[in-house]
């Protein structure tokens, strides 16, 4: 079952726009996993130290992800303050995960593959704040 299908079968309205929310859900999903990998990776290049804020980026981008993903799924008796400050943090922590990792693409494959994952969940958040507005 798609995250689609959960949300279209929820029985309260959801907030926002369907399409926007399901996407927001799913990019979380996608860069957490995508962030975690580049984390792990990260551990083993051979240029370790100059990893150490690649790493901590990807770390923390990762659990704002995941939290973010699960608030914004929840339906029910919703608080929109609180969707719009995980949503709002988790594009601070997407923007910030990207242009660390962009800055190490050029020589890690993953962190490009990770910078692009932070790039789509950005852009996926940005979609889903102005369907809350």
């Amino acid at each position: 079952m798609t995250i689609r299908e959960m949300l279209e079968a929820h029985p309260q309205p959801t907030i926002g726009d369907l399409d926007a929310l399901a996407r927001c859900v799913q990019a979380c999903g996608e860069c957490a996993a995508a962030c975690t990998s580049c984390a792990d990776a990260n551990l083993g290049e051979s240029d370790l130290q100059e990893m150490v804020r690649c790493i901590r980026s990807c770390l923390d981008c990762a659990d704002v992800c995941e939290a973010t993903g699960r608030v914004v799924a929840r339906q029910t008796a919703s608080d929109l303050g609180l969707v719009r400050a995980a949503v709002e943090a988790c594009l601070v922590a997407c923007r910030a995960c990207r242009e660390e990792c962009e800055r190490h693409a050029e020589h890690h494959a993953h962190c490009r593959v990770c910078a692009e994952a932070c790039r789509r969940c950005e852009e996926a958040c940005e979609g889903l704040l102005a369907s809350l507005r």
